[in-house]
């Protein structure tokens, strides 16, 4: 009985696949409420700001909880503490993150290279800014940041709300300057009103970071037919075949919970199911480093990606300058992972299978390789399971509106 009571625990939350909120100021991360926008349609007039802002609601500290699956990771939660979120908070950083106001000629956005139509990362092997300059690293993904302090791949950016900024100033990126960013937010009537209501001190640069930032901790993953496999998996660990067959009779509730994992889990197919087994083995070794909820050790780690030209890119070595670092990058999540190719710091691998065979060989030997990385020496056919299982890791992301911009 207290298996049963355990696993109804563990579960509570598969319905819907997250966890109800108690009161009005918890919010689960991922409800559409907090991303679509103020409600209605074409650009935002003054009006409609000011009764939005004039709302006490929006500007209450909101306590947060993650999606079903991604929730284990609550203890990795990051950054409130210095930045509260508020409703108002998240909507001006929409706003902000897909303006190309920020730019020095208004053609480039956050989301010209962190765009939601491409995983919240884009579809070229290197970012591209304005005049069409391209830089030397793919861009990372914008979902799931709330789980993580240092960003960039080389973790350059200490914090959310530094990285925010930094691609304003960058010539290759926004090619503009904050002084002149902050100077063109202040001449548009709806972001000079936001930014009094919200930070009292008007638009800043360091606002201007603290908005987008909250914005970005809104963005995270939906649970994956990974997660309600695990507690399939759960079940079917703890529960005989011939006690699974008469558990509906036995304990319908119990046994409910174990129908809507297995269906919510169809998308994890037998070969992904292989695959699971392989990530997390000592074969596999992916845990190694995909570690945790978010499948991310949060640390660098150099893999030989690169390493094999005449100049090749130290990555975090240029943040630390310790040896050690040499060539290290940070390790990406597996979570979504389907979308948003080409993958690693230089975009040089194109699809999943090739990633899979560079682990699968060990990486390219040099001198600060991982010594994580390893000759795995799987079939083709586990191969083809892993990149199943990754595939399996995709959930839903938040519903967002890309529009409605101040005037």
């Amino acid at each position: 009985m207290c298996l049963a009571m355990a696993i109804a625990a563990a579960s509570l939350t598969l319905a819907s696949g997250i966890h109800a909120a108690e009161s009005s100021d918890t919010v689960v991360l991922g409800d559409p409420a907090l991303t679509a926008g103020i409600p209605g349609e074409g650009p935002l007039k003054l009006e409609e700001l000011n009764k939005w802002l004039a709302d006490p609601a929006n500007h209450k500290a909101l306590k947060v909880e993650l999606p079903y699956g991604l929730n284990a990771a609550a203890g990795q939660i990051t950054g409130l503490d210095a930045n509260p979120m508020t409703r108002a908070k998240i909507e001006l950083g929409r706003q902000l993150y897909f303006d190309p106001r920020l730019s020095s000629d208004g053609t480039i956005s956050c989301a010209s290279c962190h765009a939601p139509e491409f995983g919240w990362a884009f579809q070229s092997q290197f970012g591209i800014g304005v005049d069409g300059q391209q830089g030397n690293r793919n861009s990372p993904v914008s979902f799931n940041r709330i789980l993580s302090g240092a960003q960039f791949w080389d973790g350059r950016a200490a914090t959310l709300e530094e990285q925010a900024v930094g691609p304003i100033a960058n010539p290759i990126e926004m090619a503009n300057s904050h002084e002149f960013c902050v100077e063109t937010l202040k001449k548009i009537p709806g972001y000079k009103v936001q930014f009094e209501k919200i930070f009292g001190d008007g638009v800043n640069i360091d606002n201007v970071g603290k908005a987008i930032a909250t914005f970005e901790r809104a963005i995270v993953t939906g649970p994956a037919p990974y997660d309600y496999y695990e507690v399939v998996r759960s079940f079917e660990q703890q529960f005989p075949a011939d006690e699974l067959e008469f558990l509906e009779e036995d304990d319908p509730e119990l046994y409910k919970k174990y129908a809507d994992a297995q269906e919510k889990a169809k998308g994890m197919s037998e070969s992904a199911r292989r695959g699971r087994e392989i990530f997390f083995s000592e074969k596999g070794n992916c845990t190694a480093c995909h570690a945790g909820a978010n499948f991310s050790d949060e640390l660098y780690h150099n893999l030989g990606i690169g390493m094999d030209v005449e100049k090749p890119d130290f990555g975090r070595f240029e943040v630390t300058k310790e040896e050690k670092d040499r060539g290290a990058f940070k390790t990406p999540t597996v979570r979504n992972v389907t979308q948003t190719a080409p993958y690693m710091h230089d975009g040089s691998l194109k699809t999943l299978e090739e990633v899979v065979e560079w682990y699968d060989k060990g990486g390219h030997p040099n001198p600060y390789l991982s010594d994580k990385m390893k000759k795995l020496n799987l079939t083709e056919q586990e191969k083809t399971d892993l990149v199943n299982f990754m595939k399996a890791c995709t959930g839903e992301f938040p519903v967002i509106e890309s529009g409605r911009l101040p005037q």
